[in-house]
């Protein structure tokens, strides 16, 4: 049996599929592997973000909490929980190749190719498809981008958005045709990978697709699907918009270039599928697909991400199976999280392993085990979440504060009305199960110095006035 592993960034996990609050986006092709395959409903990742997440579904070890302080020179952000996979954790393409399989890796995630990041361990090849968002794939000529393009008119300082700035570099000799975008670019390459490879069977391929992520730069007609206005600027980067001074059309239209995008990557996602079909590889391939988290679309009354709001936009993944054998067109609402999914393809693949902190999740959905757990853990930076059935609380372990804010999902499923005076076994449960993930407060988050800065466009340009 074969494998494909499709994992996106910021992917927000009540898209795909009906009667979900974003299910007008469309993403057919999604839609279409989770009708011929299983959708795990409640997958939440444990440690967050992109990196942490990764390390985690590599190894099948959770990265939460941030007790190692391994190398992180060259490194940004080289915050908790930014680091290389330990020496002595194996990694799932190493335990794979060790089995015989011919492992792959494309991906446009850039931060996993940064100095002392080691995340292509196990791979036989790998291609890292350049110029995501800080990736330092150009330096100039800055006269050559439109920064007032996506920025407050009068506020086009480089200096003041050195992020869009290196993300309009990189960009700057993209070729007309939505072929040539960074999206379409890593399904492309997979595609081509699949067929260069459909005669070294097993084969396992994790495709890594930082898109949607920020900046949100889809071609334009995706975007104008969802929501066009020609007085209104694109703002590929959402941290340039005040969300108090900014108008209905302005939000909505960065609401469309999420929505957007989200679409543009569906369509190269079913550029994929269909060359895997192409080449009459359906019955012997398992294909899954996941998220490592979502996003912010005004749910909180803003954009982005963060450990300050460890709701299900931002911390639900999404997990679909595809196995040739079945089930197909099925849905489970067995808890899971992304330590999961490692131990979940090494079963499913027929390849032994030692024991491990996640779950087969597959045994669970067969019927040969019990569900693992009966509730979730996540983690980012210190905010900490515990959610289950019944009760989401939420509380920030960096304080070892026993305070916590709690919300009753029964009567309040989109945990906006916090209980005045939460059950007090509600809280000493939630806390019981912190200290059974995290051990010491005292003692969790080691004392992360970076030793030596990573060199990047946004300090270069602020030390030097680069091009001013």
């Amino acid at each position: 049996m074969n494998m494909v592993v499709i994992c996106c960034d910021t992917f927000r996990a009540d898209i795909v599929g009906a009667g979900k609050k974003l299910s007008h986006v469309r993403t057919p092709h999604l839609d279409q592997l989770a009708s011929e395959g299983l959708v795990f409903n409640r997958c939440f990742a444990e440690g967050l973000p992109t990196i942490p997440f990764r390390r985690c579904v590599f190894t099948g070890i959770p990265s939460f909490p941030w007790r190692f302080d391994t190398p992180n020179e060259g490194l940004q952000p080289a915050g908790s929980g930014w680091h290389p996979i330990p020496p002595d954790q194996d990694t799932l393409a190493e335990r794979l190749h060790d089995a015989g399989f011919v492992t792959g890796l494309v991906a446009d995630t850039y931060h996993m190719f940064k100095p002392t990041q080691n995340f292509t361990r196990g791979f036989l090849s790998w291609r890292f498809v350049r110029g995501q968002e800080q990736d330092g794939y150009r330096t100039g000529p800055l006269s050559r981008i439109d920064l007032a393009a996506h920025v407050r008119d009068g506020d086009a300082d480089p200096r003041k958005h050195a992020v869009i700035v290196q993300y309009l570099l990189n960009m700057l000799d993209r070729q007309e045709g939505e072929e040539n975008y960074l999206a379409a670019q890593v399904f492309r390459e997979a595609s081509q990978w699949v067929e260069d490879n459909r005669g070294n069977k097993p084969f396992f391929l994790w495709i890594d697709s930082f898109s949607p992520h920020e900046l949100w730069d889809p071609p334009r007609q995706y975007a104008d699907a969802y929501f066009s206005d020609p007085s209104v600027k694109d703002y590929i980067h959402h941290s340039v918009l005040s969300i108090g001074d900014a108008t209905d059309a302005e939000i909505e239209r960065t609401k469309a270039l999420y929505m957007g995008y989200v679409t543009f990557v569906d369509r190269w996602i079913g550029h994929l599928l269909e060359t895997i079909d192409r080449l009459n590889l359906r019955d012997d391939t398992v294909v899954m697909f996941i998220s490592d988290h979502g996003t912010q679309l005004m749910d909180r009354g803003r954009f982005g991400k963060g450990g300050n709001a460890l709701f299900p936009f931002n911390t639900q993944i999404n997990w679909i199976v595809r196995h040739p054998g079945g089930p197909h067109g099925q849905e489970t609402d067995i808890w899971t999280q992304n330590q999961d999914i490692t131990p979940t393809i090494l079963n499913m693949l027929g390849v032994d392993h030692e024991e491990m902190d996640g779950a087969d999740a597959w045994a669970s959905v067969t019927g040969a085990c019990e569900p693992a757990r009966d509730y979730i853990t996540t983690g980012w930076a210190t905010n900490f979440n515990v959610r289950d059935d019944r009760y989401s609380v939420h509380m920030d372990v960096g304080t070892r504060s026993p305070e916590a804010t709690v919300y009753d999902l029964n009567v309040d499923a989109e945990e906006k009305n916090p209980l005045s005076d939460p059950p007090r076994e509600v809280v000493a449960q939630a806390l019981e199960r912190a200290y059974a993930v995290i051990g010491d407060f005292p003692d969790v988050f080691s004392a992360y110095k970076q030793r030596h800065p990573a060199r990047a466009m946004r300090t270069f340009m602020n030390k030097y006035n680069l091009g001013i």
